[in-house]
C-alpha cells in the first residue's frame, strides 16, 4: 500500500512541479554546448559578483576543457529566462528561483553548496538600523500605519521573498503592501546598505549577505540589527539543464564534486572561501531538496486563499482542498526522500 502511495505521489507532484508544462515551453538544446555558460543570480552587484564567482568559473573552464562564460542578470528572472531559452546551461540559484528553474527552463538539480565547517544551511532575516530602538521585534513593525519604509527581495529569492511573505507576512495575516509607505524590492546587498545607511527603515536579508558585509562592509554591518530570524533554510542548490548528455552532465558534476576535493585543494578552497560568506565543498543533491520550499509557497497560496473575501465558500473551499492534495503528496515525498 505504502508503494502505491508513493508511487501516486510522484506521478502527481510530477504534474504539481510542471514538468509537463516546461517540456512545452522551454527551448529544447540540439547538442551539447561548445562553449559553457554559468548563470549567477544577482544576490550583490555585478561587480561584487564577478570578484566572487570568476575564479571559479575560470577553474572550470581549466577543469572542462573549454571555454566558460559567467552570465549576470540584473535581477533573478533574468538567469531563469536565459535557462528557458538554452542561454544558460549550469546556474547558481537559491530554492525559490531554483524550483522556477526546474519547473519553466528545464533545469534540474545536481549539487548544493555548503559552509566550510560543512554545514548546509542559511536563514532569513528582518533587519533594521541598530539605532532605532522603536523597532525590536515583529510586532513593532506590525502597527500598519504606513510610516515605515519596507525593503523586500527579488520575488524569485527563498530569503528575501518567499520565506519573509509566509513566515513574517502570511502567518501574520498581514499584507505589505497594506502596512508600510513603501515597499521596495532589492537584491540582498542593497537592501543591508540601505538599511545600514537609513534609506529604509526595515528589510529582509539574510544571514550570508550580513557575514559577507561583515568581511566586506563591516563599517556597514556594524549598523545592522536583526529582529527576527527564520527557521533554517537548505543550501542554494546548483543545476543544470536536464537535456544536457549524461556524459556531459557527468563531467559538470565530478567537477562540483571535486572541486576542493581533489587536484590543487588550497588553490580551490581559496576560491570558495571567497565566495558569498565563504562557502565549503559541494555536497550531492537533487530536485528533492526543493520539497520543502514547494511546500512553503503551497502553504502562503493556502492562506492568501483563506483570506480571499471575494471567493465563495464553495470555491474557497476547493481550491484549499487541491492544495492540501498536494501538500499531502509533497509530505510523502519529504518523508521517503
Amino acid at each position: 500500500m505504502i508503494r502505491k502511495l508513493f508511487a501516486s505521489a510522484i506521478v502527481s507532484a510530477t504534474a504539481l512541479m510542471g514538468v509537463a508544462q516546461a517540456e512545452m515551453t522551454y527551448k529544447p538544446l540540439e547538442s551539447d554546448p561548445k562553449e559553457l555558460t554559468f548563470g549567477i543570480i544577482s544576490t550583490e552587484s555585478t561587480s561584487n559578483l564577478k570578484d566572487q564567482w570568476l575564479p571559479f568559473t575560470e577553474a572550470m573552464e581549466e577543469e572542462l576543457g573549454m571555454k566558460v562564460n559567467a552570465f549576470f542578470a540584473p535581477d533573478y528572472a533574468g538567469v531563469i529566462e536565459a535557462m528557458r531559452f538554452g542561454k544558460v546551461h549550469v546556474a547558481w540559484f537559491g530554492n525559490k528561483s531554483a524550483m522556477e528553474a526546474v519547473d519553466r527552463s528545464g533545469a534540474e538539480v545536481f549539487v548544493q553548496t555548503s559552509k566550510a565547517n560543512g554545514s548546509q544551511g542559511y536563514y532569513s532575516h528582518i533587519i533594521t538600523h541598530v539605532d532605532n530602538d522603536k523597532i525590536n521585534s515583529l510586532k513593532d513593525i506590525f502597527k500598519c500605519d504606513k510610516s515605515l519604509n519596507f525593503g523586500i527581495g527579488d520575488p524569485n529569492s527563498t530569503s528575501g521573498f518567499l520565506v519573509p511573505s509566509y513566515y513574517v507576512f502570511a502567518q501574520n495575516d498581514v499584507n505589505p503592501k497594506d502596512c508600510f509607505k513603501t515597499v521596495r524590492n532589492a537584491n540582498h546587498e542593497t537592501n543591508l546598505m540601505s538599511t545600514a545607511h537609513k534609506q529604509v527603515d526595515v528589510a529582509a536579508n539574510n544571514s550570508e549577505q550580513i557575514g559577507r558585509s561583515k568581511l566586506k562592509a563591516p563599517e556597514a554591518a556594524k549598523n545592522i540589527k536583526v529582529i527576527w530570524t527564520s527557521p533554517l533554510i537548505p543550501s542554494d542548490p546548483i543545476v543544470y539543464r536536464k537535456d544536457l548528455s549524461k556524459e556531459f552532465k557527468s563531467k559538470i558534476k565530478n567537477f562540483f564534486l571535486g572541486f576542493g576535493r581533489t587536484g590543487d585543494i588550497a588553490k580551490a578552497e581559496k576560491i570558495l572561501a571567497g565566495i558569498s560568506d565563504g562557502q565549503g565543498k559541494y555536497m550531492e543533491s537533487g530536485n528533492y531538496q526543493l520539497y520543502p520550499i514547494r511546500q512553503l509557497a503551497l502553504y502562503k497560496e493556502k492562506l492568501r486563499i483563506q483570506s480571499n473575501e471575494g471567493l465563495s465558500a464553495e470555491d474557497k473551499a476547493a481550491k484549499v482542498a487541491e492544495i492540501d492534495q498536494k501538500l499531502a503528496e509533497l509530505a510523502i515525498l519529504v518523508k521517503y526522500q
